[in-house]
């Protein structure tokens, strides 16, 4: 019995190493059969074209338009990025490799600014791709306030993308001003004259006797001597003398 047993077991031992052997040995047929004519994509980026296709041999390579590649600061344009299948990998003898050219450093057109308001103006930058830059503001009566006057670049000129464009902004128009002249020692009447002649008005004239000084002779003013001066301030005087003398 012990006898029988044995045999039996080295048969299906035998049969199983039989199959343990089909099975490698088709393993090994079909991995054959599927890499008959198949070949390594070789690595040709930041090469010329010309050069990618002479190191994929008989290899056919397909090259979409310029608008189809990839902007690359660091890759000349014309020159491969990268090929379709990538490098390392596998592809049939004969079959297509595709090659994905640079276009070289991006370039944008800066947009005309003029008219827009300072917000609006850095999101159009935005939009564009770039940004912007340092922000002056000027008296212009080139636009309305907060609005750009001026850029620079000006409009047209292609930046690299993320360049800053700088731009100028109008202030409110300041009204005009003077340099508040020295009316101390001055005649009264004819000083009043002439600042009301050119516009100005006085908010208040005192009047108060001083020893030694003729009356109708300006004491003191507000604003002082060289302050600057608007036609909406008032100006206000001490004049010597009593109100209603005749200087």
């Amino acid at each position: 019995m012990l006898e029988r047993l044995l045999r039996i077991s080295a048969r299906l031992a035998r049969g199983l190493l039989y199959l343990l052997i089909f099975v490698i040995s088709a393993y090994l047929s079909f991995s054959a059969w599927i890499r008959r004519g198949v070949t390594p994509v070789p690595p040709v980026a930041r090469q010329t074209q010309p050069a990618a296709q002479a190191v994929h041999g008989e290899q056919r390579q397909s090259l979409p338009g310029a608008e189809a590649g990839r902007w690359s600061s660091n890759v000349p344009a014309g020159d491969v990025l990268e090929s379709r299948p990538a490098a390392g990998g596998t592809v049939k003898q004969g079959a297509e490799i595709e090659l994905v050219l640079s276009r070289g450093p991006q370039r944008l057109s800066v947009p005309d600014l003029t008219g827009k308001a300072v917000s609006a103006a850095r999101l159009t930058l935005e939009g564009e791709g770039l940004v912007a830059g340092a922000t002056l503001a000027i008296n212009s009566s080139r636009g309305p306030a907060g609005t750009v006057v001026g850029q620079d670049p000006a409009p047209g000129v292609e930046l690299g993308g993320g360049a800053s464009v700088a731009l100028l902004v109008a202030l409110e128009n300041a009204p005009p001003a003077w340099v508040m002249p020295d009316l101390v020692s001055r005649r009264y009447e004819p000083v009043r004259a002439s600042l009301e002649g050119s516009g100005f008005h006085f908010a208040s004239v005192t009047f108060e006797p001083y020893e030694g000084v003729p009356s109708g002779t300006i004491l003191r003013q507000a604003p002082l001597a060289g302050h600057p001066l608007h036609r909406s301030d008032s100006i206000a005087l001490v004049v010597a003398g009593t109100a209603g003398a005749t200087p």
